[in-house]
């Protein structure tokens, strides 16, 4: 019988460990449609899944077209988090799939019209509204710790954490946006239609929940109007999305252009921070713009 030399012996038992499941890639896969529900899964989950988020850096989520491997990626995964509604292509790779194993955040927390669609929609940005996002985390949890059920117990830890960072930004919220000389923010597009509601403000938005939709020339005016009117001294825009008709309505007023990130994706400029860290950007860019004491 012939000798294997060692190098063959050991690409041998290399591939044998693969195929016995040694291969580091073997952790269950979570797919997640968009960032926010991506941090949740990969806070929660920490090393015990491997999470792929389909929308990439820098690309608006509310369009999003998939390629094969990633149609192919949420047919396989273990689970998939996904608001029904929001990416009408993932939706539709999802009817491929079928819907068991899916984790629908439309079916976790609640969706409300904002009003701030022509047409009656819900409003999706669920996930700027902290009290939401502990819900969501709850429910991340749970589902992650079926898919994992040896590390249940640390999985509720990594969730525990979360949601107590999570509760703590409510807080910072609530106090830092108790006092403020205006209540009014004007805004790229209606993202932010339950912060406000939370804190209570008044969203004023160029365009509506899809941030592709450009306002008329007398929808531009009268935001003009409004902001001249409310003392409104700051144009928010975001990174996703062209600044030009806010930097127009800054132009018209005398107002200042500032950035409110509606944190549906990560891009060149926030890849260093994450949902936790922008919030809090966010809510330091609001306390300025208002007056906040």
């Amino acid at each position: 019988m012939s000798r294997r030399t060692p190098a063959l012996a050991l690409a041998v038992a290399t591939a044998l460990m693969g195929c016995a499941g040694g291969s580091a890639d073997s952790r269950p896969q979570v797919v997640a449609s968009a960032y926010p529900f991506a941090f949740v899964a990969e806070r929660v989950g920490g090393p015990y899944v491997d999470v792929e988020n389909l929308t990439s850096p820098g690309v608006e989520p509310h369009d999003i077209e998939l390629t094969p491997q990633q149609v192919a990626d949420v047919s396989d995964a273990e689970l998939v988090i996904v608001e029904r509604g929001f990416q009408p292509a993932v939706d539709d790779a999802v009817d491929q799939r079928g819907w068991e194993g899916v984790l629908d955040v439309a079916e976790t927390v609640t969706l409300e019209d904002t009003g701030f669609s022509e047409s009656g929609s819900l409003d999706p940005h669920v996930w700027l509204d902290p009290v939401r996002m502990v819900a969501l985390t709850g429910a991340v949890a749970d589902r992650v710790a079926t898919t994992v059920p040896d590390h249940a117990d640390d999985i509720r830890v990594n969730a525990d954490r979360l949601e107590g960072q999570l509760r703590a930004l409510e807080d910072a919220y609530s106090e830092g946006l108790a006092d403020c000389t205006h209540t009014t923010f004007v805004t790229s597009h209606a993202a932010f239609g339950y912060l406000a509601q939370r804190y209570g403000l008044t969203m004023v938005a160029i365009a509506g929940l899809d941030p592709t939709s450009e306002p008329s020339a007398a929808q531009q005016a009268e935001i003009a109007d409004i902001v001249e009117r409310e003392g409104v001294t700051t144009i928010f825009t975001e990174t996703l999305v062209s600044p030009a008709v806010a930097d127009s309505v800054a132009d018209e007023t005398g107002a200042t252009v500032a950035t409110l990130d509606p944190i549906e994706g990560l891009s060149d400029a926030t890849a260093d921070q994450d949902y936790l860290t922008l919030m809090r950007s966010n809510l330091a860019a609001l306390r300025q713009a208002n007056g906040c004491r």
